[in-house]
């Protein structure tokens, strides 16, 4: 397996909210561990909830004995929001902080993700599939019939999300698994990226003949050519499946 990590601040902002990190060895009872966490909050507060959120959540990881990767998870997912209202609670700077936070492991041939907000993570082979969903106000109008697609794109309240790390004493996690086949790249980002390149051009630079370094710096610049209005990262993972079980 491989995998590769990079977030940066993009064209327009001043400071990086993003938090990524990535490891291809294990993590307490996990066998890798890759996340993505895009901050919010006025002065510091966002840098602070994403970073914070994702050094509780491998903190509690490791310390975590269950063996059942949704079940390690979920508690740990827990245990950062718990952290983070509590030290939201007791700092007025970081009073309303919050955190997007999508979490995979690749476990033999299959794939566990955990998602709360609107960064993503794809499954790309011959296409691309968004295996999350984004918990964002304009996702919920979409479902709802009250928006298209392509409305959705440009709509001033697209930013706007449902869920967060930190938002409340309790957080809904929604859990995905797919079984991965030969050849499939994973790719997650946060919405600095996804506002900014179609699903297909993402596809088509996931596809070229590059390293994954290549691919994630590539994905960053057309971002930033595009605009760069957010902050962006990315993470892609190369499973070599074909590798794993022979």
């Amino acid at each position: 397996m491989k995998a590769f990590a990079i977030t940066d601040v993009g064209e327009i902002r001043q400071t990086n909210q993003d938090y990524v990190f990535a490891t291809e060895h294990p993590v307490g009872n996990l066998p890798n561990l890759f996340v993505v966490a895009d901050g919010m909050g006025g002065h510091n507060a966002g840098d602070f909830a994403s970073k914070y959120t994702v050094e509780q959540l491998v903190y509690a990881i490791r310390r975590d004995e269950d063996t059942n990767p949704v079940r390690i998870l979920r508690k740990a997912i827990d245990y950062a929001n718990q952290e983070l209202v509590k030290r939201a609670r007791e700092d007025e700077t970081k009073n309303g902080c919050g955190t997007t936070l999508v979490v995979a492991i690749v476990l033999k041939d299959y794939l566990y993700v955990a998602n709360i907000g609107d960064s993503r993570l794809y499954v790309i082979g011959d296409d691309i599939r968004q295996i999350t969903r984004d918990h964002s106000l304009v996702e919920e109008m979409v479902r709802l019939g009250e928006l298209n697609k392509e409305e959705a794109k440009n709509h001033p309240k697209r930013n706007v999300i449902t869920r967060a790390v930190g938002a409340d004493e309790r957080v809904i996690i929604d859990f995905f698994s797919r079984k991965l086949s030969l050849g499939d790249l994973v790719l997650m980002c946060s919405d600095g990226l996804s506002n900014m390149l179609e699903d297909e051009q993402i596809r088509q630079i996931m596809r070229q003949p590059l390293d994954i370094e290549a691919k994630a710096l590539e994905l960053i610049q057309k971002a930033n050519s595009n605009g760069g209005r957010d902050n962006i990262s990315v993470v892609i993972i190369e499973p070599e499946i074909g590798e794993a079980e022979g």
